[in-house]
Formats: structure tokens, sequence, C-alpha cells
């Protein structure tokens, strides 16, 4: 199968834009794209970047940041400096040469994946700033979930790493208050990053495993790295399924029973990032490796 390499068309921003719109706060709204396809997502989420520098440069306005909500049809994406040789079999899947950072991973169904159109020279914000800002973000709503779950028996916890962007689980060794990583098991990956910055303005962003099929990683090396298990939130806490109910109050009665629906995480995360884009979340201090 050869790579697509993705192309700029404007046609298709329209059609995406007429998705759920929803304010978070003055300067931050979200946009909700259900069944994507990537190259038009990619299309219009470079157009509105490219919109929004304009509007900066030309008229000097501050257009608000966006978080993307999408869930996505399958797809490998190869980063901008990424290998083919980190693509070991080749199935009916397509896969696209994008312009984010990193190596190649896989989007599909039951995976969240958010992208932060972000001003950062208005927020104040440098791209180490960003990278963190993510991965606490995610480190926090998993961690919540996770102890929020009685089968958590093993102390698993979701931690960033210094040597390598995402979210990763760890299980305990041994009872002890020390934040490193020292007395602790690496079991996997949950959560990749990849970000593309344009003249201050930030586009891709996160994807979590939430409760998707994660046979699809068995087909690459996941973010360049051989031999890197892929884990998933439903494997470590009880999530509802796509069949259950999904109704407010079930939702209710779910969180109260300790088990989470797609949606409730994905809410979760959104109020995460708002508050820390609103400032009202501060960064922690990179924990020692």
């Amino acid at each position: 199968m050869s790579i697509i390499y993705f192309k700029l068309d404007n046609n298709k921003t329209d059609t995406l834009m007429q998705n759920d719109t929803q304010p978070l706060n003055d300067t931050l709204v979200s946009k909700s794209l259900s069944a994507a396809d990537y190259v038009p997502t990619l299309d219009a989420m470079l157009a509105r970047t490219l919109e929004r520098i304009d509007l900066k440069k030309q008229q000097g306005l501050r257009t608000p940041d966006e978080l993307w909500i999408v869930d996505h049809n399958d797809v490998y994406t190869l980063g901008q400096a990424g290998k083919e040789e980190h693509i070991l079999q080749r199935t009916d899947t397509p896969i696209i040469k994008t312009d984010r950072g990193g190596q190649v991973t896989w989007h599909g169904h039951g995976q969240l994946v958010i992208y932060w159109l972000f001003d950062l020279d208005s927020l104040k914000w440098s791209v180490r700033n960003l990278v963190s800002h993510a991965e606490q973000a995610i480190e926090d709503v998993i961690n919540d979930c996770l102890r929020s779950s009685p089968s958590n028996s093993d102390n698993i916890s979701a931690h960033a790493r210094r040597d390598a962007p995402g979210v990763y689980l760890y299980a305990d060794t041994a009872a002890t208050d020390d934040s490193s990583l020292d007395n602790k098991i690496m079991l996997g990956k949950m959560a990749s990053l990849g970000f593309k910055i344009k003249h201050g303005f930030s586009y891709h962003g996160i994807a979590i495993n939430l409760n998707c099929d994660l046979s699809s990683f068995n087909a690459i090396n996941p973010c360049g790295y051989a031999g890197m298990q892929m884990l998933r939130l439903s494997d470590f806490v009880a999530m509802q399924t796509d069949s259950e109910q999904t109704e407010p109050e079930a939702q209710t009665e779910q969180q109260t029973n300790n088990s989470f629906s797609y949606e409730t995480v994905t809410q979760k995360l959104i109020d995460n990032i708002a508050k820390r884009h609103a400032g009202l979340i501060e960064l922690r201090a990179i924990a020692p490796k």
C-alpha cells in the first residue's frame, strides 16, 4: 500500500465545521467531529490555523482557541520525520503522511483524539508548556479514573516520561511515597501526542486509547518504539460499551458505580484542558526520571 500525502483542500472546511461547537470560556471553544476521515480533517485544521495566523498578523485579532474532539475512521498517520521502517505490515487501513511531530501511530473508533488549535504566544506558553499541559491533563484524568476503580490492587498510575512523549501506565513494586518511577514497572503506553507549531499557533494534539481495538497497533512500531505495549483504559477500569445506555441519568449512576462511559471521560479531559487554558491549573514540576 502506498503512503498518501495530504493536500490542503479548503472546500472540505465548511462541511466539517457543521459539527457541534460549544463555547468553553471567552477564549476557548470545542468542536466535535464524528466518523471523521483524516485528510479532510487535517485540511480543515490547517486551513483554520492559517486563517487565524492571517487575522492576527493583518488585523491584530485574537481569535478563540479551539479544541477539536475527533472520532476518526481507521487510519495510520506518519509524522513529518517518520520512518517507513516502523510500518511492519501493510493492511487495508490507509497510511497518511502528515506534518505533525513523531513517528507512526493509529487512530480509530474507541480512541479519543483531541486537537489543540492554540495561540501559544497569546497564552504565553512555550512549546514545552504545551506538551507538559497535554501530558499532565491526561495524567489527571486517567489517574482519577484509576483511583475510582476497586480493582486497582496493583496501585497502577499514569505518568509522563522525560525521554519519550506520551503517557504511560506504571504499577508499584513496593509501598513508597517516592514520586519517581524507580520503584514502578512500566506496563505500556495509553496516550500519544504530537503537535505542529506554525507562527506561534499549535495544531494536531493527543490520542488516548479508551475502549478501542488495540490489534491495529500490531502492524506498526507505535511512535517508533519496537515492542511498545499499547494499553487502553477499559482494561483497567469499568467502561460502558457502545450498546449500553448513554442518557445523562444513566451516566450519573455509572459514575457512582465506579464505571465510566467514553463521553464522561471525554468531558473530564475537556474540563481539565479548559481550566489549564484559563490559568486555573498550573503546571506541576516534572517528576524525576
